[in-house]
């Protein structure tokens, strides 16, 4: 069965990423330790675990923002450990990070429309002025993004005129802008009240729906109880459990790796 998201085709026989014995070392810190995990086509994933567990840090891996210690990462069955960070997009992996990255001086149409100039320099060779060539107009991209996310009306806006919510929504729509077989997003409702929590989590369910690939970090513990399809529980680097949200929360070690350590913040 096939389903699609833009014009990339997702075909559900064969994982859209894959992780082989993953390490990422910085010293003597294992930040990462041997994980192994398999991203399928149509469906949320989640990554919970304490702080320091790794999450991050397995992001950066797999985007090759972090250089592996060892291992083996797939997109669609072929390596790719050996390609720059400015290739992802060219793969058709888009992320958010833990922080607005929002340009100030650009409004949110503009700062959409970075997203789908990014696809667009992937496939061709970025020369001086390229973001002025490559954006004549408006693509079809943008306003699809935009719609997508409910921010229609904010376009002229400038990020210091927004919300914090809705900051981190245009940072979501410019990152579906790239029309990405695989969204990752790091921490996407941080200083979200509950209501825009519920928000994101539903934009997020509907992109899946449409067959786009998710991997979600998230403090909120009920959100990815509610949003993803899969989890993945990691603790000190490696990978404790993973499984349905309901059966892994129930984990004896995931249990352990929380309520062990009284007065840090859940992932």
């Amino acid at each position: 069965m096939a389903a699609s998201i833009g014009d990339r085709s997702v075909v559900s026989t064969t994982p859209v990423l894959e992780a082989r014995e993953v390490s990422v070392h910085f010293g003597g810190v294992r930040a990462v330790e041997g994980v192994t995990l398999r991203l399928e086509p149509g469906l949320i994933h989640g990554i919970i675990g304490p702080n320091g567990s790794g999450k991050s840090t397995l992001i950066g891996a797999i985007t090759r923002l972090t250089p592996l210690t060892r291992g083996q990462l797939l997109f669609d069955g072929e390596p790719y450990q050996g390609i720059r960070p400015s290739a992802m997009a060219g793969l058709g992996v888009a992320r958010t990070f833990q922080t607005v990255r929002l340009l100030p001086d650009l409004n949110v149409r503009d700062n959409i429309q970075l997203g789908a100039d990014a696809e667009a320099s992937a496939k061709t060779r970025p020369r001086p002025g390229w973001y002025q060539r490559l954006r004549p107009s408006v693509s079809p991209a943008v306003a699809d993004a935009i719609r997508r996310t409910g921010l229609e009306g904010w376009e002229d806006y400038y990020p210091s005129e927004l919300s914090y919510g809705t900051q981190r929504r245009v940072e979501i729509a410019r990152a579906i802008s790239m029309n990405p077989r695989l969204l990752l997003l790091d921490e996407p409702t941080a200083g979200m009240n509950q209501s825009e929590r519920a928000e994101i989590s539903r934009l997020l369910r509907d992109l899946r729906d449409e067959g786009l690939c998710q991997l979600l970090v998230e403090h909120d513990v009920q959100m990815m109880l509610d949003t993803c399809d899969y989890v993945f529980a990691m603790n000190f680097g490696e990978l404790i459990a993973e499984g349905t949200p309901a059966d892994v929360v129930q984990n004896p070690l995931v249990q352990e790796a929380y309520l062990g350590r009284k007065g840090r913040q859940h992932a």
